[in-house]
């Protein structure tokens, strides 16, 4: 299985997924210009990462690289321990990473798609880290009494560990969201993670 991932964005998600399964998979590390290269068109004709290529199949959208992930590496139980609760569990957290909080952070990366007059690009991010404050209360409630959103780790946890790295970067407000703070400790510190950073010249 070999991933195509850009460092620090969602892709690298994929990354310390496949690092926690400790299976063997190959990553290629692109940039803005081979995103939109030629070869890798023809791989993703978006030009937007995550991408996985595993002999003949290839398949794009991080909610499904994922999922075949877990499926590709049931040994490491990213998507539970095989009963219908917890798999729903995990998908559920990875729903809410991928298309609640991800989503949120697109008026703060390109605000003129929101609003046309540049001027107020500023406001519409502002709106945007504030919409995004409150979306991260559930998951700082959620991390309350567990130390996975799951309730054990799943391949949500990686998703929403990439996003509170945006977070800092563009200021969003986490003050007094101290489970969240506690969690994104505990995914500074795991090896997994820490094996992709440095792969992806982020460490």
């Amino acid at each position: 299985m070999k991933l195509y991932s850009k460092p620090g964005a969602c892709s690298t998600a994929d990354h310390i997924a496949l690092q926690w399964t400790g299976g063997a998979f190959e990553v290629e590390i692109l940039d803005k210009d081979t995103m939109k290269a030629p070869a890798y068109l023809a791989i993703n004709p978006a030009g937007a990462v995550p991408a996985v290529v595993d002999g003949e199949f290839v398949l794009t959208q991080n909610a499904a690289i994922m999922g075949y992930i877990a499926d590709t590496f049931p040994q490491a139980q990213l998507a539970g321990d095989g009963s219908a609760q917890q798999r729903a569990e995990a998908a559920r957290w990875l729903a809410f990473c991928n298309s609640d909080i991800h989503p949120a952070f697109v008026p703060i990366f390109a605000p003129g798609a929101f609003h046309p007059d540049p001027a107020q690009a500023d406001v519409v991010r502002q709106t945007a880290r504030e919409r995004l404050r409150k979306m991260y209360a559930a998951a700082d409630q959620r991390l309350a009494d567990r130390e996975w959103l799951a309730g054990f780790r799943s391949y949500a946890d990686p998703y929403l560990y990439i996003t509170l790295r945006w977070a800092d970067a563009v200021k969003v407000d986490l003050s007094g969201y101290a489970h969240l703070a506690a969690f994104k400790q505990r995914m500074q510190d795991d090896a997994g993670v820490q094996a992709a950073l440095k792969a992806e010249g982020l460490a």
